[in-house]
């Protein structure tokens, strides 16, 4: 489901003293001059290529290394937005994780798997669950549907309520000695897949449409920007 809503609301975005609501085109307008022609076309080509359609959903990873690189390579072949499931309180976000491939993509945090599971049901997303016991091979799956693919962590996989809530179970077929994959190697390979079969079948991998990419450059050009907080109201003010 895309993330986001126009007009954007920068007093809590940016977490501002006084508040302050723009259009997506405003925002544009403000910053176009502040970003460079090279930053800007390449935030178009970046635009043109996401997909909200498919998500990977990290579930109690306990490397946060794993969780940084699974987020780098769905950020890389066109993802934006992920999942992550973190029900252990000894575990600490870190805010790299959030902020590094990471400020290009929008992770949304649950404390629960299953509350995590039925809202992306609810959103009309199959929940695919990565399995090693499982009978239906990753080339089987039609990735041109809206696809929720869930991960487990490194050392028990996918929690079993997450296997049982899922819609399919998959496995990456393996021809060696080695019994799994690492799970950022995994999801990798899950994501490229997915990637490979939505251009081939759909012409490309992305997949929003007119109104959705205006607002996403638009918070791009936020993520862009030099010190948005304080730049985006005097540039108002000035208008």
């Amino acid at each position: 489901m895309f993330p986001h809503k126009d007009p954007v609301d920068l007093t809590e975005l940016l977490n501002l003293d006084e508040e302050l609501v723009l259009s997506a085109r405003q925002i544009i307008d403000l910053l176009a001059d502040q970003i460079s022609e090279d930053r800007r076309e390449r935030i178009d080509k970046v635009v043109a290529g996401r997909t909200c359609s498919v998500v990977p959903v990290m579930e109690n990873l306990h490397d946060l290394g794993n969780v940084a690189a699974v987020l780098r390579s769905a950020e890389g072949m066109g993802y934006q937005v992920a999942h992550r499931i973190d029900d252990q309180s000894s575990h600490k976000t870190s805010r790299r994780i959030t902020q590094g491939a990471d400020k290009w993509m929008d992770v949304a945090q649950w404390r629960s798997a299953m509350p995590c599971v039925e809202a992306l049901k609810e959103q009309g997303y199959r929940v695919v669950a990565t399995d090693l016991e499982a009978d239906v091979e990753l080339g089987e799956l039609d990735f041109t549907q809206k696809t929720a693919l869930v991960f487990g962590n490194e050392l028990e996989g996918v929690s079993q309520k997450v296997l049982d809530a899922a819609d399919v179970r998959t496995m990456i077929p393996i021809q060696g000695f080695v019994q799994s994959f690492n799970i950022s190697v995994a999801a990798a390979l899950i994501l490229y897949e997915a990637r490979r079969q939505r251009i081939e079948r759909l012409g490309g991998q992305g997949d929003l449409d007119a109104e959705q990419r205006r607002i996403l450059r638009a918070h791009f050009y936020i993520r862009a920007a030099n010190r948005p907080r304080r730049l985006l109201p005097l540039l108002w003010e000035r208008r």
